[in-house]
């Protein structure tokens, strides 16, 4: 996930369009340094207007990658492609158009000169994939096109975007918000960009370059909200529903949604930036190669993220693989709120004939599938009709709190003084004596605990000291993790 800096939204906005695999999302990932948007061979990958920043000549700008784009096309999802891209259009200062130097023009291209002619914004022609002398001269041919800033480029190899962004940021008025303060650092990056060299080992995803820590004490700026589920659940319409825009392209097509989608939010003086995530299936379910990249991203922004929302479709009940996308979230330290989606389906909309479905059965069920999620909290709503987003910002402020949470080693302790733990269910060879405890780290919540016995905790102690916990200091909706120190350990 890219974080947006403080003050993105007053940044002149670059939109980078054209006709489906023409190498939009490689020259994307080019300018950001990210992986952010998927790319492959296959056509039409990204769908939804996919948002990050970059800087050039001392300047900063944000960029959108917006889906391959086919004028009058009746299909559902080129349409709704479409509509994405046109709103992408009509916010944007300057259009980059792409084209692959390796096909010949068609009608699509001339329809698509003529959308982006209506804008009276200026246009740049980049035509990709030019590596050689040859493609080179091959590129002179697309000034048919009509549009008069014509440059070769290689978005893969970074060859002659340098010319480029000179052109764009020429053509877009300097305004002091966009100013940035060059380095020598900066300087190197703007040579990478341009010239096509490696970026550096480990630098295009390192999470300390690019997120907050989420684990130990830092200053959270932003809290990072991923929506995770099953294909087809209503995570796509729950985004657009907390955010109340059309952000996400929503379809009854399972798998629509592939490049993970963001949009921020205000609530009650905190930010919160919500991601929709590609459906997540067993790898045996996925065969087109976008499907299984959508997938890893998808457990990728999970773990970046600080709170998932985990989507269960309550026409079918909850399923194996609910459990198993919920254990994800579990085993990487996310906090977790369990959100019904199409309640109304099975209550006052229900159309098959039976009874309306009951709230306390059904969230029994869901438990005894989850049993490991018994912190998480659980609710009811309809994302279509849009009812319960209130309480989800609520719930989704109140538990990233709970995450951040401290307790003092003096609080612990005597805390420590109050419980009885030969109430806890342990087996005597498997009992442990705690001298202290102390909170190491937050987010999640991490204890250590200083023992006699260097042993793995039992589970059933684990749990009844989490249980202990959660009723003296809350931690509500997030795991929490121990690890044990023995006292003789050095000494050993």
């Amino acid at each position: 996930m890219i974080p947006t800096r403080p003050g993105a939204e007053a940044l002149p906005l670059v939109a980078i369009v054209g006709r489906p695999n023409v190498g939009k999302s490689t020259l994307f990932n080019r300018l950001t340094r990210s992986r952010r948007s998927i790319v492959g061979d296959e056509p039409g990958i990204t769908r939804d207007r996919i948002y990050g920043e970059f800087d050039w000549g001392g300047r900063r700008f944000r960029l959108v990658d917006t889906g391959g784009i086919v004028p009058n096309d009746p299909e559902l999802i080129p349409t709704e492609i479409y509509n994405q891209a046109r709103v992408a259009l009509e916010d944007a200062q300057a259009l980059i158009m792409v084209v692959d130097a390796r096909t010949e023009l068609a009608g699509p291209d001339y329809d698509l000169v003529r959308l982006l002619s209506r804008s009276s914004k200026p246009v740049f022609l980049a035509v990709n994939k030019v590596e050689g002398e040859a493609m080179a001269y091959a590129a002179e041919n697309f000034r048919k096109l009509g549009i008069r800033e014509v440059f070769g480029i290689s978005a893969e190899h970074g060859q002659g975007i340098g010319e480029l962004l000179d052109s764009v940021a020429e053509a877009i008025p300097a305004t002091p918000s966009d100013a940035v303060p060059e380095t020598p650092d900066e300087i190197a990056e703007e040579d990478e960009i341009s010239e096509g060299g490696p970026l550096e080992p480990g630098k295009e995803d390192d999470p300390h370059r690019q997120l907050h820590r989420t684990h130990g004490e830092f200053e959270q700026h932003e809290t990072a909200v991923a929506i995770i589920g099953r294909p087809n659940v209503g995570k796509s319409t729950l985004l657009n529903a907390l955010t109340g825009t059309e952000r996400a392209i929503v379809s009854p097509i399972a798998g629509t949604t592939r490049d993970a989608v963001d949009e921020a939010v205000e609530f009650e003086g905190s930010s919160f930036r919500f991601v929709d995530t590609a459906g997540i299936r067993r790898k045996g379910k996925t065969n087109l190669m976008a499907e299984k990249l959508s997938v890893v991203m998808a457990r990728r922004h999970l773990e970046a993220a600080d709170v998932a929302l985990l989507v269960i479709d309550a026409t079918e009940g909850v399923t194996a693989s609910d459990a198993t996308i919920g254990g994800y979230a579990h085993e990487s330290g996310r906090s977790v709120i369990l959100i019904v989606n199409k309640w109304d389906a099975v209550t006052t909309g229900r159309t098959d004939g039976k009874p309306p479905a009951d709230r306390e059965i059904f969230e029994k069920q869901l438990r005894r599938v989850l049993k490991y999620l018994d912190y998480a909290p659980v609710i009811f709503l309809s994302a279509l009709e849009r009812t319960g987003m209130g309480r989800v910002m609520k719930e989704v402020k109140a538990i990233a709190a709970e995450r951040r949470k401290r307790v003092t080693t003096g609080q612990m302790n005597r805390f420590l003084e109050k419980i009885d733990f030969q109430r806890a269910p342990v087996p005597m060879a498997k009992r442990i004596r705690i001298f202290y405890m102390t909170q190491a780290a937050v987010a999640p919540p991490t204890f250590v605990l200083f023992t006699d016995r260097d042993i793995k905790l039992h589970f059933a102690f684990e749990r009844f000291l989490e249980n202990q916990i959660r009723e003296a200091f809350g931690f509500k909706g997030t795991p929490i993790w121990f690890k044990v120190k023995a006292r003789n350990a050095e000494d050993k």
